[in-house]
């Protein structure tokens, strides 16, 4: 049986993940795993960066709307990359009315280093090293390196220019769901981008 990209970097740390957050992550060893869900506050890039916001609407990877109850809905989709590597595609879509707004990304399990590689938009713009860590049942990630992709050119990032994202997620009982919070800050600028709220799976 295949062991999902997640479980593979986590080892036996994966079980110490809530039965239910284990649940969802081997549910993605080989069909997609969907949700739907309500975001309690997104924040948006602030209107100074808008240019960014606006750029990042194109590669559906940022975008400067920002709310508070907006309806989303999540896809992970198992795949297998060119080089016959292990990768999930994660499919984020928040409903702002009849706007539709993306936050899309490319998860890759690197064997030789041992870590999962996020590429993030489409096509993806940013690069980045993940690390994973369980906490009380609640599964954290962290974004480390980071490169600026430009085609087949990858430019490091010095810290300075970096967007350093935290990813939240634990299922809470009481509610039967799933929670999720994401931020992603800056050094000089604090925090251009953050959403968080809550979701349930749902099958085919």
């Amino acid at each position: 049986m295949t062991v999902s990209i997640y479980e593979q970097i986590l080892g036996q740390a994966f079980y110490q993940l809530h039965p239910k957050l284990q649940q969802r992550y081997t549910y993605l060893q080989d069909r997609p795993f969907e949700a739907r869900g309500v975001m309690k506050r997104i924040k948006g890039v602030p209107k100074g960066l808008l240019p960014l916001g606006l750029f990042g609407v194109k590669r559906k990877l940022l975008f400067p709307e920002r709310g508070k109850g907006v309806p989303f809905t999540l896809k992970n989709t198992p795949g297998t990359g060119r080089d016959g590597e292990a990768q999930v595609h994660w499919e984020r879509i928040f409903y702002f009315g009849e706007k539709q707004r993306y936050f899309n990304a490319l998860m890759r399990f690197n064997a030789k280093e041992a870590i999962i590689e996020d590429y993030l938009g489409e096509p993806p713009i940013v690069y980045s090293d993940l690390e994973l860590a369980v906490d009380h049942g609640a599964l954290t990630i962290t974004s480390k390196r980071q490169h600026l992709l430009l085609g087949p050119v990858e430019i490091p990032l010095p810290s300075i220019f970096q967007g350093k994202a935290t990813v939240k997620e634990a299922y809470i009982e009481e509610k039967e769901a799933y929670t999720i919070s994401v931020q992603v800050k800056n050094p000089l600028i604090g925090i251009i981008f953050a959403y968080e709220g809550a979701f349930r799976h749902y099958d085919i």
